[in-house]
């Protein structure tokens, strides 16, 4: 990557809404002056573009026809995953968690926190690891743009321990986004003889999730 990791925030910040429309109402500000016509083309829809991209509705029709959301897993697919379970003299499937976030400090508990993504997340992956008999590993270090602090995965292992009381078998503490989340967990779970992966994250994540991970498998 040339070291152009570090500077992923940033690029993301200036390339994503609502930058784009801004820098479009400068120039159609500008055009205003020379051609007014020309200038309130390019503004309006600027305006227009920012106040949709900004609404929940339009969030929701884009996820579901742009990012193809998978469906969650069914009764008999986790019935199977039981199953498989139970027969495996050794187990070579595990439930891998991706990390979405941590509070360096939450005031309110006095320590390092999960934010409400990532523990839906950790959540979800417990409950499953109780219905299947999977073990479950957590993926997530400190994040691109983190100012260093405790790992993610150490974090979700203390919640999951201590309130889920499902303690983690592994957990990846280096990774700062999905592709390291990938590369790092499977080099960590081939060494184990894992052959076999159930990931778990949100459903808008989940094809770049499943992307990275195919990649870092071969």
């Amino acid at each position: 990557t040339l070291g152009l990791n570090d500077w992923k925030p940033l690029v993301a910040a200036l390339i994503l809404p609502p930058v784009p429309w801004i820098v479009l109402i400068g120039i159609g500000a500008v055009w205003l002056r020379q051609q007014r016509p020309v200038g309130w083309l390019l503004v309006l829809p600027a305006c227009a573009s920012m106040w949709l991209s900004s609404t929940s509705a339009v969030g929701e029709m884009l996820q579901r026809t742009l990012l193809a959301v998978p469906p969650a897993l069914t009764a008999k697919e986790i019935a199977a995953l039981q199953q498989g379970q139970a027969k495996a003299r050794a187990p070579d499937t595990v439930i891998v968690v991706l990390g979405g976030g941590r509070e360096s400090l939450a005031p309110e508990y006095g320590m390092s926190n999960l934010t409400p993504r990532a523990l839906a997340r950790l959540r979800y992956g417990v409950w499953l690891g109780r219905e299947t008999g999977l073990p479950l590993a957590f993926s997530g270090g400190v994040g691109l743009g983190s100012q260093g602090g405790t790992p993610e995965a150490e974090v979700a292992a203390r919640i999951a321990a201590q309130e889920f009381g499902r303690p983690l078998k592994w957990t990846e503490t280096r990774s700062r986004d999905t592709r390291e989340n990938a590369s790092a967990s499977v080099n960590l779970l081939r060494e184990a003889g894992v052959r076999h992966i159930v990931l778990v994250t949100h459903g808008w994540h989940m094809a770049r999730a499943q992307r990275a991970f195919e990649e870092a498998v071969h």
